[in-house]
């Protein structure tokens, strides 16, 4: 029964928010915490430092960290600290975000996101095994580089977080596990099969791939009163024309194109009035505890075998997660 937790890096949340959700979900049975990291605010590695420290049990994990941001050893020396920190316990979650975060924030052209993967992935796993990395590939050129003697006592876990067909496969191929984001509807099927699909031309046995995926849920009785929260936050990702294409895959084509066309407008309330409650229903789970867990495990019997827990805030954000990590664990 195996069920993990993401904590947003939400402003609403300080550092002890932090430490006490993780504390409760390790308590209650939770294998991982997973922190995301976007293109501002607190970085994910520093956060997930200190959940390590709080706790004794429960891994921790960046769910992602993007790639863009970082260079493979800068990478890998991260993964070897936080590996020393949590006492074996870190997962390393790595993703390319996406061309305007990257581009408007990082500063650095979006370019080759997949093969600037595969050699990040390649890069890391090599110093983290104790290699000394001679690379010279497309994106990156290094002589000599090793982690010297810190290296981790037990091999580090690597999962991508994909949503486009090249990337689930790219994580069959090459990595422990991947980490799906909307984790809903029929599409889990075709995930699943394009990873096994990577998994298989590599090959690899499929079932040795975890599939973890985000899950977003509220626990509450009165169902209408959460799905506001939940058109905004959809409605937030449907603005970036990455997560408008997976939506459209997924069979969402006609809200993706009322969304699009309220953009056109400047009229983002209407970006979250284009959320169709079928959309909403498909892409969430809300309701009852004992509600929520048959939901989740409808998912389980499909192939997700890591389902991650992701609270949307219904009011207050600390409440929600709270509510949501108590009514589900074990």
């Amino acid at each position: 029964m195996r069920l993990s937790i993401r904590i947003g890096n939400d402003p609403e949340l300080g550092p002890e928010d932090f430490k006490s959700l993780a504390l409760m979900a390790e308590e209650r049975g939770y294998e991982t915490l997973w922190m995301t990291e976007g293109s501002g605010g607190r970085d994910a590695l520093t956060q997930l430092t200190a959940i390590a420290c709080a706790t004794s049990r429960i891994n921790v994990g960046p769910g992602i960290l993007p790639i863009f941001g970082r260079t493979p050893l800068m990478t890998a020396m991260s993964a070897a600290g936080l590996a020393s920190v949590s006492g074996g316990r870190f997962i390393l979650g790595l993703g390319v975000g996406n061309h305007h975060a990257v581009e408007s924030g990082h500063g650095v052209p979006y370019q080759r996101p997949l093969a600037r993967l595969r050699e990040t992935i390649s890069v890391v796993r090599r110093l983290l095994q104790g290699d000394e990395v001679e690379h010279h590939g497309r994106l990156f050129q290094m002589s000599n580089v090793s982690l010297g003697a810190v290296l981790p006592e037990n091999p580090v876990p690597i999962y991508i977080a994909a949503l486009g067909p090249r990337m689930l496969e790219l994580a069959g191929e090459m990595a422990d596990g991947v980490l799906l984001s909307w984790t809903g509807g029929g599409h889990l099927e075709q995930s699943i099969e394009r990873v096994h699909a990577g998994a298989a031309r590599a090959g690899r046995d499929p079932s040795t791939i975890d599939v973890a995926g985000y899950v977003r849920v509220a626990v509450v009785d009165d169902v209408e009163a959460a799905q506001p929260a939940l058109r905004r936050q959809i409605a937030r990702y449907a603005r970036n024309p990455y997560y408008r294409t997976f939506f459209r895959q997924c069979g969402y084509a006609e809200e993706m194109s009322t969304v699009e066309q309220s953009l056109e407008r400047g009229d983002i309330d209407a970006v979250s009035e284009a959320i169709s409650p079928e959309m909403q229903k498909e892409l969430a789970v809300i309701g009852t505890a004992e509600e929520c867990r048959a939901e989740l495990e409808e998912m389980r019997s499909r192939g997700l075998q890591q389902p991650v827990v992701a609270p949307f805030p219904v009011g207050e954000s600390v409440a929600s997660h709270r509510r949501a990590i108590e009514a589900l664990g074990q």
